[in-house]
């Protein structure tokens, strides 16, 4: 009989293992997408808007810098 309760704790022990196992590749799994998630949000969301606005801080900045070089209206049309 206590032959049977090791080899029983022995199955219940590698049945534990495949468990830990296999929850730990789930929990990669679920990592994995959630970075793919974060990536995506951060690719359709957050670079656009950053862009857009450095884009009009970048134009604002260089259009004054474009005047007080003195390439204004009357460096053109004088």
């Amino acid at each position: 009989m206590p032959q049977s309760e090791a080899s029983l704790d022995d199955l219940s022990s590698n049945g534990s293992y495949d468990s830990d196992e296999e929850d730990y590749r789930l929990a990669q799994q679920e990592w994995e997408e959630s970075l793919e998630q974060l990536h995506l949000l951060v690719s359709v969301v957050v670079m656009p808007f950053f862009g857009k606005w450095l884009g009009r801080r970048w134009s604002h900045w260089a259009y004054a810098r474009y005047l007080r070089v003195g390439l204004g209206k009357q460096f053109f049309w004088a």
